[in-house]
């Protein structure tokens, strides 16, 4: 079984399409999903045995990184696919010698917060009532990670 980070491409965006609408409870539209070369755009795909398992989207402007989305295949949940991506997505922040990555969490994914701290990243900030649920609304953690 081989996997590999590859650059977004047109050809794998069924799939990144089907993960995203499978994986999120407020994905994003399919415009969003689809718009490859925004400004600073730094996409990328996971993909085993020929099938994309999982990926990110990131914007790179002048040095500092934000993590857009990410989102492994939920059958593919729990294989370290999640951990491979965020520390791909470190490796091209250093490549590309940023100064810092930011992301944002919902409060209730623990299990995301917890990778993203194991790799590194700190909760500097909180968005009150940022994301939608189901129910209403819940914080977006805001969390960095400092390049030396």
């Amino acid at each position: 079984m081989k996997n590999s980070i590859l650059p977004l491409d047109n050809a794998h965006l069924d799939s990144v399409l089907r993960i995203e609408r499978a994986a999120h409870s407020h994905p994003w539209s399919e415009n969003l999903i689809r718009d490859i070369n925004s400004r600073g755009a730094s996409h990328h795909v996971l993909v085993q045995d020929d099938k994309v398992v999982g990926y990110f989207y990131a914007q790179n402007i002048v040095g500092e990184v934000t993590l857009l989305n990410i989102a492994v295949d939920p059958n593919e949940q729990g294989k370290g696919y999640g951990k491979q991506l965020i520390e791909s997505f470190l490796t091209m922040c250093e490549q590309a010698k940023a100064d810092s990555a930011w992301l944002e969490v919902r409060e209730s994914n623990i299990r995301a917060t917890a990778l993203y701290e194991a790799v590194g990243f700190n909760e500097v900030d909180r968005r009150i009532n940022y994301y939608p649920t189901i129910k209403g609304k819940e914080d977006a953690i805001i969390m960095s990670y400092i390049f030396f």
